[in-house]
């Protein structure tokens, strides 16, 4: 949470579809962390960067696999932007956006999805 802005606003993948401040992100990873508590680990992919003065936006990719209460694994692969801003000298994520690419003709997230 240290990357983000107590001003921060997400749309995320999970209800609610939108958190608004740093307390409400923080409390939707407390409570996946809950749900899936470990091991976990991820990979960044296709990252890219552009700045405008103060501001600069990204978007990459996010392959991931979380582990539940009984071991098993759910692996993920999301898609994410993020605008950043620099503030006193650090880049902190003031908006960001996460999501699964859906196949419209059954309404279902592609959560392996590749490019």
């Amino acid at each position: 949470m240290a990357l983000y802005d107590r001003d921060v606003f997400v749309f995320d993948l999970v209800p609610p579809r939108q958190y608004a401040g740093w307390d409400a992100y923080k409390k939707d990873w407390d409570d996946t962390f809950a749900m899936l508590p470990g091991p976990a680990n991820s990979t960044l992919t296709e990252m890219n960067v552009s700045i405008v003065g103060p501001v600069a936006y990204t978007h990459y990719i996010v392959d991931g696999t979380m582990t539940d209460k009984d071991g098993k694994q759910m692996h993920l692969v999301v898609r994410s932007t993020d605008v950043l801003r620099k503030v006193k000298g650090k880049w902190l994520i003031v908006q960001e956006h996460n999501s699964f690419p859906v196949d419209l003709a059954t309404g279902q997230a592609d959560m392996l999805s590749k490019p």
